[in-house]
């Protein structure tokens, strides 16, 4: 067997599939620290660590450019990424895509944090405006969750709780109770910093920079492209509107799971 046909028949035995994202539908990358519980236990403060939210932002700031996106969001340890019908990136293959973004997070959050670290990926797929704005919805109201929950169990273990006696205490313990043990202890939830009670936004805005012109030594104004990261998110209907703003339309329809 000569080298052309060794190759030829080791490339026959190489196993990928061919599917490709449907033609003409929104697609969101959802993509989630593996093991991030061990992980940021060990290294950040808890519940919530600004260096940590931080280096998901950046994460979330790179796949949005490298992947051409519309709109990322971000919110504990995952990261979602909207990719537009017209997207052609990779031919829209599935399994590149992917791959692709979950070595990109995992890249950026290991030189952000200084730690290896990796991510797994997702697709979700839409058809139309509304859908995204129901898939973005459904993430802030698990961010609000997460927030409450989270700020819940962290308060009780640093009161001496074990992680076991404190899930047993919070396990079917209705929302209204949890707000009641944190507020008896001096927390007011909907007081807490909005990036954790309802991540954090990611999308492009056009700013205007202004150069000078030497022809005709003048000053001069262009437009240029930047990611802006908001951590001020609105709830309900405006951030359902902030995200079909994002998506190209203006019409918020469909549901709105609470967030807040």
């Amino acid at each position: 067997m000569n080298s052309a046909e060794f190759e030829a028949a080791q490339r026959a035995r190489e196993w990928f599939q061919g599917l490709t994202l449907l033609p003409g539908a929104w697609a969101v990358l959802r993509l989630d620290g593996r093991s991030f519980t061990r992980f940021t236990e060990q290294r950040f403060s808890k519940p919530y660590d600004e260096r940590f939210a931080g280096f998901m932002a950046e994460t979330a700031r790179l796949l949005l450019t490298e992947l051409g996106g519309r709109f990322a969001y971000t919110q504990s340890d995952e990261i979602s990424v909207l990719l537009p019908p017209e997207f052609a990136l990779f031919g829209r293959r599935q399994e590149k895509l992917v791959s692709i973004s979950a070595g990109l997070a995992s890249a950026a959050f290991t030189h952000a944090a200084g730690a290896p670290a990796h991510f797994d990926s997702r697709v979700w797929l839409g058809g139309s405006p509304a859908e995204v704005a129901d898939y973005f919805s459904w993430r802030q109201a698990d961010a609000a969750r997460n927030a409450l929950n989270a700020w819940s169990y962290w308060t009780l273990r640093g009161e001496g709780r074990s992680g076991g006696q404190a899930t047993a205490e919070l396990r079917g313990l209705p929302e209204a109770a949890k707000h009641e043990l944190l507020f008896a202890r001096g927390i007011n939830f909907t007081a807490l910093p909005a990036w954790q009670r309802r991540g954090i936004g990611l999308w492009w805005q056009a700013v205007p920079v202004t150069g000078f012109d030497p022809v005709r030594e003048t000053e001069v104004t262009s437009s240029r492209r930047r990611v802006h990261v908001e951590r001020e998110l609105p709830v309900r209907r405006e951030y359902r509107e902030l995200v079909l703003a994002q998506a190209g339309s203006g019409v918020a329809t469909g549901r709105a799971p609470t967030a807040d």
